[in-house]
Parts: C-alpha cells; structure tokens; sequence
C-alpha cells in the first residue's frame, strides 16, 4: 500500500526539496530519465534504434501555472521534433504529451491545451511521426479524449492512453478500438478514489485483460504499456487468437526497467517501443515510477542506504 503514500509525496513541495537535495537522487534519476536536454537525448535515440528498439519521447514537467510555461512546453517538443528531423527515423520515434503541461488545468485550459498540441501534432506528422495524448487523473479525461477526438479529425495517427483502473475504461476501448486508431494501454498511476477506480492489484490485472482483449478484437492499432511477463505473455496470446501479425501491436516499456525485456521481444520480431523521459523537471514523473512498482522503491532506498 505504499503506492499511495508515494503519490501522496509527488505532490508536497516539502518532499520534493528533500528528495532533490539528496546527494544520491540524480545517480538514481538516472536510471530513468536519461538526461535533461535534448542534446542529451539524441545518442540514447541513436543507441536504441540501432537496436532494433522504437521510442516514445516525453518532455517531462507537469506543474505549469502560467500560459508562457504552456507555451514553453510547446517549444521544447517543437526543439525535438526539429532535432529527430535530422535523424530521419520517421514513426520509429514518436512524442508523448501530456496536456496538463500545455495548460489543461489553467482557465480557459481545455483550448489552450489544443492550440498549443496541434503545432506539435502537425510537426510530428511533418516528419513522419506522431503524437500519443497520455492519460492523467480521471478529472482530465473528457477533455483529453475531446481534444484527441478534434486532432484525428486532421491526424487520424494521433494516439492516446488508457487506464485499466478506472471503471470507465472498458467503455473507452470499445469506442477508441475502431480502424486507424492507436490505444496505449497502461494499468494507471496516479492516486484515484475507490468511487472511479478499482484499488486492488489483482482487479487491476484482471480488468487490464478485458480492456486488454476488447483492443486486440478491435479494428484499431493496440499499444501494450506493461512491464509484467504474465500480461505480456497474455497479450501475445490475445494477439495471436484474434489474428494479429506482428506489426499490427506493439509493446511499450520504460527506459530503465527491464531493459533486458526489450532487446528480448525485438528480436522475437514484436515492436518494442521504449517510453523515454527527458528534462529538468523531473520530479513529478521520478514519484510515480517509484510508486508503480515496489522495486523501484527498493532500488531507490538501497541506493540512498549505500551512497547516503
């Protein structure tokens, strides 16, 4: 039950100071934010594609509180998208966005969310790419999905995320799971009430297959965002019975978990796409890694044990 005390501390300036000061946090960091700028980033995007890995990148940084932060957000994924220009690796490499960082919760937010994504969607799609709308906490989800909904209309590539904890979500997938649409779909990590969510690991895992093979029946693209060998070893079996080749899914992971995973399934010949964080701001993002998964929290502590 540590999950929620986790959260509970991504959102407390105080814990913040302290984690950040800690001698060992950047070492530990690290391991799942690769660096803080993007000419930090591009020779891991190098290194991963010639690996035969995809990415999905993220500019981390959700605590926007003024309009000119949202559209400094704007321009830092215009800046990459600029960079991948040059790499020419087309839908190899594509952006996750979250809309709170481009002014979802300020007033007036919902189209200034919009107004900032679609240069960013554009620009994407200029280079042969796309952009995936990551899901937030349950309050933002009617915006995201509208917004999604108006940027297909000119983008029909433009993807979004799914949260299997919620107990709206199966009703989501069978609306999203139609031809031309791509769906990640990640068990959820943000601290959610018992009157939206399910809060045992054991009714998320198993609502995570219902959603899981409401997708792969589908029409649409299904993106697997999960770290747990069961649900990888179920999806793949899903995909297999509803017909499926092995371009018509994809797995999705974090950079810096199971990395060994990944190499794994690309040379099975699955797509395997690494969500891929970068930035100053880490804090917020650093939090619920922590929180997804036990381990993360021990090899954090154990580092803070042995280097403190």
């Amino acid at each position: 039950m540590l999950g929620p005390v986790i959260l509970a501390a991504s959102r407390s300036d105080r814990m913040r100071r302290l984690i950040s000061a800690a001698p060992v946090t950047k070492q530990v960091v690290d391991r799942f934010i690769p660096g803080e700028t993007v000419a930090d980033i591009v020779p891991i995007i190098e290194d991963l594609t010639a690996k035969g890995l995809e990415l999905t990148m993220d500019v981390v940084g959700e605590d926007i509180t003024t309009p000119e932060q949202a559209t400094a957000a704007r321009d830092a994924y215009l800046a990459l998208i600029d960079h991948l220009k040059g790499l020419e690796l087309g839908e190899k490499v594509e952006m996750s966005v979250k809309l709170s960082m481009f002014g979802q919760a300020l007033d007036g937010g919902h189209e200034l969310a919009l107004a900032n994504v679609r240069p960013v969607v554009e620009a994407a799609a200029a280079i042969g790419t796309t952009v995936t709308l990551d899901a937030e906490d349950h309050t933002t989800l009617d915006s995201m999905f509208a917004i999604h909904e108006e940027l297909r209309k000119d983008f029909p590539q433009t993807g979004c995320v799914i949260q299997a904890y919620l107990f709206r979500t199966e009703a989501d997938a069978r609306r999203l799971a139609e031809s031309g649409s791509r769906v990640r779909l990640v068990k959820g990590a943000y601290k959610e009430p018992a009157e939206v969510a399910y809060q045992q690991k054991h009714e998320i895992d198993k609502a995570y297959v219902r959603v899981l093979r409401i997708l792969m029946e589908g029409a649409g693209y299904p993106m697997i965002g999960s770290h747990d060998p069961r649900l990888i070893a179920i999806a793949q079996e899903l995909a297999h019975k509803a017909g499926r080749k092995l371009d018509e899914y994809e797995f999705q992971m974090l950079y810096g978990i199971r990395s060994e995973e990944h190499l794994r399934l690309a040379a099975e010949g699955h797509r395997m796409r690494v969500y891929t964080a970068y930035g100053t701001d880490w804090y917020g993002y650093f939090m619920r890694r922590l929180a997804e998964k036990p381990a993360n929290l021990r090899f954090f502590l154990r580092s803070m044990v042995s280097k403190g």
